[in-house]
This record gives C-alpha cells, structure tokens and sequence, in this order.
C-alpha cells in the first residue's frame, strides 16, 4: 500500500472528527491533527481506533502517542501494515 493510498483512506477516517473540511482537502505530512484540523484528543483516540480496524492493525500506545501529525500516522499505518504482513507472511 502506497503513502498516497493511505493519505486518501486517512482522510476518510479522520473526516467525521474534523470541522475544518477546507483543511482536509490539503493534508500533507506536516498537517496537525490538532492545531490544523481542530481535533480534539478524545477524537483522537477514535481515529485511531477506527484506522486500527480499516487495515486490521493494532496500534500500540508508543506509536499511537507519535500520532500527532499526517505524516506520522501515515508512517505508524505503513509500518504496522508491514508487520502484519511479515506476521502472516
């Protein structure tokens, strides 16, 4: 799975929590889920929870903490992907 693929499903997991819908449109690594998109930290929890239930991952606390902008949940997706699939193999 491709950054950009991700990005583009990360998008909408993260568009119920958002209010700022003009901002989604031009997420980028550097995006703030916090600052930038007004998500609150309870929400948070959520995002993760349903990104952990889209790609069928677990994200633990250590890198659930990291995940504070795009760039990283990206990052933390993309890698917990790829142990699945070392796991299954």
């Amino acid at each position: 799975m491709t950054k950009q693929e991700i990005l583009n499903e990360l998008k909408t997991v993260i568009a119920p929590y958002t209010t700022n819908k003009e901002m989604l449109n031009s997420i980028d690594d550097n995006t703030d889920l916090i600052k930038d998109l007004k998500i609150n930290s309870a929400n948070l929890v959520d995002i993760i929870i349903d990104a952990e239930a889209k790609y069928d991952i677990e994200i633990d606390y250590d890198s659930a903490d990291k995940m504070v902008n795009v760039g990283t949940c990206i990052d933390v997706i993309s890698e917990k992907i790829k142990e699945k699939n070392e796991q299954h193999g």
